[in-house]
């Protein structure tokens, strides 16, 4: 059941957007070290990123559209970011953060409606 084409692409792009997160913005603990060190970092990080999300939407394509597999994307990648924010950087979530991104989610529910 996790190896499907509908779940695998999902589990890989929650993979992917951790990476990714953690490219963009995990240096931002370690702002005292200089900016080529934390492009370098970062680019390593994303490297691994790539071998994750790029399979996940070739895999997912299977049974979902391009449209779907990118609004899957952007909610993952809202939640990742909402998660690390709060336990990685040690920033609130305001009302607004969450009404926005639940704005957003319910965007993204209406694609699927299809």
């Amino acid at each position: 059941m996790l190896l499907s084409p509908k779940i695998l692409p999902i589990l890989m792009l929650i993979a992917s957007n951790v990476f990714m997160t953690f490219a963009w913005y995990g240096h931002l603990k370690f702002k005292t070290s200089p900016i080529y060190i934390a492009v370098l970092a970062s680019w390593m990080i994303a490297f691994f990123e790539y071998w994750l999300a790029v399979p996940a939407n070739r895999i997912g394509s299977q049974v979902y559209s391009t449209a779907e597999l990118k609004t899957m994307q952007e909610v993952i990648t809202l939640t990742v970011f909402a998660v690390f924010s709060v336990f990685y950087l040690k920033e609130a979530l305001t009302l607004n953060h969450v009404l926005g991104f639940a704005l957003i989610a319910g965007g993204a529910a209406l694609i699927f409606k299809g």
